[in-house]
């Protein structure tokens, strides 16, 4: 009772001295509390989404889609006996042509039955159902399209836009399409009757396409029952399965890098808190000296005074939680609005219980691992060093030694249960203790390199800048925590503007000098020649590259199922470009095997990216079976070869011997490289002879990727940014922490003759020469952090972004500098004598 006696009485006072000395305790750990509940939301927020509206996003219950071509009569039957409603979708790209102004512009055309769509509704501009729309008027057919393809070619409603040979009349445009989350477009959507897209000869067999047939089920427990149904009866058709369970890969793949991301930035944001909790317990431990120092001579034995304090700690660690938990519920809210219009739509913001518990536990742990250590170390000092107020450098007892052990084992264990990858937590973690072994070992070296210059006579005569390289040197100068806290903050925030900086550069510069101005897909093998010819008469067409272009599925290797050998590589994922040659392409490099000799007819051979073979864990001699256009192709890998992605030109993962393709529907693909100033001309012109032939535009393509990118960088920005706050609160409290020392040496140093101007460049040179050395590391260690993301995930070069490095360096020492000057500016208005005649 006696403890819990003096633990209110402590609380009444600090109470009463309105929290100062913990405010910056409490605010390190509301922050790290609500870092890691409000990312934890978010992330939960958008897996509730892609849960609960599967079945929205995907358009049915579950969706089958082929390459190139619509279903069976016998996989028609098969459909409509397994679903009680379906809906055909016939998806692809085309230039879209203003019939006013002749504009091209490409756009992603979604051709629907009367049943579309199953689940969700189309809202249009104009209040018009999607059926009213796409009936069109005076004779022509409908078609509705997204805003931004009207503003391009500078339409109105009630004009005229060609796809192909076909004209539509524009009725209205899309304001939701219910199953567009997660899709990538290369162009505007715009939408119409099936039965009307036959017209336009956009169709003809070989053309790139894909038929998704949308199923609704009477039963939907019964999904993965029909999903392995699917995989027998439809086992060399070469469809593909998707269900309301997963209803966007692409999508949660995206997400849960976006989210392996952002847990680098939350635990990172934690230990930086813990060190501000750490510093902050310390602080509060050295002010009670004189406190402890009484309890132990009335007769308090260590373990009391031990416990009387951490149950203050406790109460305050409690109350941040609290705190901290209550921004976590309500950020997500104001986060949401600032997040990309597809992420808005997913998101369902609510109070995640889990979650939340997942963020007090995160708290209780950081806090006692940062906690006990300073705690401890009052259990063994004796009273006299206690009211003398010296500091205690000896370790805590074995007893404190292990229960921090046993805490930071149960932390690790939690942060993998939390993230659910013990790889990616261990990576993480261990990254994180090596930078702040490192920060905390230059700091050190630093305050004693600074120690031998305030030794040597380099300072004689520079009254101010000896106090300041002295101060730093002093072992009471908290320049470790600042260090590291301000450093991992700092770290983390230049890992990720190198990164997010690098990846925009990489997409912007990835088209080389002299790389294609378009692909152009869907060429006809009887047009072919036509448009090459047309192509070498114009002059501003410098180069011009063709190849068959067909598309398949990679099924099985060596006999087992293709996601059995390489689950989830991106090659296996999904349908493939494939083409074929009679003889080997000008500029190939073989890496391995030998080229089919020309004319060659017998076992079908394959030629294999060499790269793409190594990852997959494939090579020379390994069969392979393809599924192209519903026909299975089993042929032997004979060759590896070199394909660069980097340069924009044409590359195939797969190519075969021509006679294996023979026969098979397909068309072909061209790169064309033309000047910049008649690039337009060039489209329209190749549009007019050859409509049916989409152009796609180099730039254009590499744009949209780069605002996709700048998307999802810009959360992991705010991120760092949250982790920086904190190390910035570090500084505060060091500085806070440290206001009676610093006005001791003001008063000294006024008494000696120095002039408030010197005084302040004493504690300006000091808050320099600290935020510089944190600021420095951080970039060190920032660029070899991104520079090996860079290698060895992105598999990219990596350039240091001068002008990103520039601002994390001049930040870092302007935050320690703003800090560390507005807590000096206060001593310098104080009166020496009351501070002379108040020093120890």
């Amino acid at each position: 009772m006696i403890i819990l006696k003096i633990v209110a009485q402590e609380l009444l006072a600090a109470l009463k001295e309105k929290l100062l000395g913990f405010r910056v305790f409490i605010l390190c750990l509301t922050l790290s509390v609500a870092g890691i509940g409000t990312i934890g939301s978010l992330r939960g927020a958008i897996e509730e989404g892609l849960d609960r509206n599967g079945q929205l996003f995907l358009g049915g219950d579950a969706e089958i889609e082929l390459a190139y071509r619509a279903v069976t009569e016998i996989e028609k039957e098969w459909i409509l006996a397994n679903s009680s409603a379906f809906s055909k979708i016939i998806d692809f790209r085309s230039m879209a042509v203003s019939s006013a102004t002749e504009k091209r512009v490409l756009t992603q055309v979604k051709a629907v039955d009367g049943s579309y769509p199953l689940v969700g509704e189309v809202v249009l501009s104009n209040g018009l159902s999607l059926t009213q729309a796409l009936a069109g008027k005076n004779g022509l057919p409908g078609i509705v399209v997204a805003p931004g393809l009207l503003q391009r070619l500078e339409l109105t409603l009630g004009q005229k836009i060609k796809l192909g040979t076909q004209d539509f009349v524009v009725t209205a445009t899309l304001l939701n399409e219910p199953d567009s989350f997660g899709n990538f477009n290369f162009g505007p959507r715009s939408i119409v009757f099936e039965k009307d897209i036959y017209k336009s000869g956009l169709l003809a067999p070989g053309t790139l396409f894909s038929t998704q047939y949308r199923l609704m089920l009477q039963n939907v427990e019964n999904l993965e029952n029909l999903k392995k149904k699917f995989e027998i009866d439809w086992a060399t058709a070469g469809a593909k399965w998707k269900d309301a369970r997963n209803a966007s890969p692409g999508a949660a793949r995206a997400i849960e890098r976006l989210s392996s991301f952002l847990v680098l930035i939350g635990l990172s944001g934690l230990v930086v808190g813990g060190i501000g909790i750490s510093a902050a317990v310390h602080a509060f431990v050295s002010k009670k000296t004189r406190n402890i120092a009484i309890l132990k001579t009335i007769g308090a034995t260590p373990r009391q005074i031990f416990w009387i304090y951490s149950i203050q700690i406790g109460v305050f660690t409690l109350g941040a939680i609290i705190l901290g938990l209550c921004v976590a519920i309500f950020a997500p809210f104001i986060v949401k609005l600032f997040l990309p219009n597809d992420l808005k739509v997913l998101a369902v913001i609510a109070i995640y219980p889990t979650i939340l518990i997942e963020s007090a536990i995160y708290g209780v742990l950081a806090t006692a691992i940062f906690s006990i250590w300073p705690l401890a170390r009052t259990e063994d000092i004796r009273p006299s060093r206690l009211l003398h107020g010296a500091n205690s450098n000896t370790w805590p007892s074995y007893i404190y030694l292990a229960v921090l052990l046993i805490l930071i084992i149960l932390a690790l264990f939690t942060a993998i249960q939390f993230s659910g990858s013990a790889l990616l937590t261990l990576w993480l973690l261990g990254g994180i203790l090596v930078v702040l072994f490192f920060l905390a070992c230059t700091a050190r070296i630093f305050q004693f390199f600074l120690k031998q210059v305030v030794k040597s006579s380099l300072l004689n005569g520079r009254i101010a800048l000896r106090a300041a390289i002295s101060a730093i040197s002093s072992r009471s100068e908290p320049v470790g925590p600042v260090v590291m806290g301000i450093g991992l903050g700092l770290t983390v925030l230049a890992t990720v503007g190198q990164i997010d900086s690098n990846l925009r550069n990489s997409i912007v510069n990835s088209i080389p000098e002299r790389a294609p101005s378009f692909f152009f897909i869907d060429i006809q093998p009887d047009q072919l020649a036509e448009f090459n010819s047309k192509l070498a008469a114009t002059d501003a067409v410098d180069r011009v590259e063709t190849a068959p272009m067909l598309r398949g599925l990679i099924t099985h290797i060596n006999g087992r199922p293709a996601d059995e050998v390489a689950d989830d590589h991106w090659v296996l994922r999904g349908d493939r470009g494939i083409s074929y040659a009679e003889k080997m392409p000008e500029k190939t490099i073989l890496t391995a095997g030998k080229w089919w000799p020309e004319h060659y007819i017998g076992p079908t051979q394959i030629s294999f990216a060499a790269e793409e073979a190594e990852e997959i864990g494939i090579g020379l001699g390994d069969g392979l079976t393809l599924n192209i256009l519903g026909r299975n192709i089993t042929g032997t890998i004979t060759s590896l070869r070199e394909v660069d992605w980097s340069n924009a030109d044409m590359g195939f993962v797969v190519v075969l011997n021509a006679q294996a393709l023979r026969g098979a529907p397909h068309s072909h693909i061209a790169t064309v490289y033309a000047q910049e100033n008649a690039e337009i001309s060039l489209l329209n012109d190749l549009g007019e002879t050859f409509p049916n032939v989409t152009g796609i535009q180099i730039r254009e393509a590499v744009l949209l990727v780069s605002e996709i990118v700048s998307s999802i960088a810009s959360a992991a920005f705010i991120g760092a940014i949250t982790t920086l706050l904190t190390g910035v609160l570090i500084l505060i409290g060091a500085s806070s922490s440290n206001n009676m020392q610093r006005a001791y040496e003001a008063a000294v140093l006024k008494a000696l003759g120095a002039t408030h101007r010197e005084i302040l460049f004493s504690f300006v040179m000091r808050s320099f020469m600290v935020g510089s050395l944190a600021a420095s590391v951080a970039l060190g260690f920032g660029l070899i952090g991104s520079w090996a993301a860079f290698n060895f995930i992105f598999e990219s070069k990596f350039e240091i972004i001068w002008g990103n490095a520039v601002v994390i360096l001049v930040g870092g020492i302007v935050a320690n500098l703003a800090t560390g000057v507005l807590f000096a500016i206060r001593q310098l208005s104080r009166s020496t004598a009351n501070e002379l005649r108040h020093l120890d």
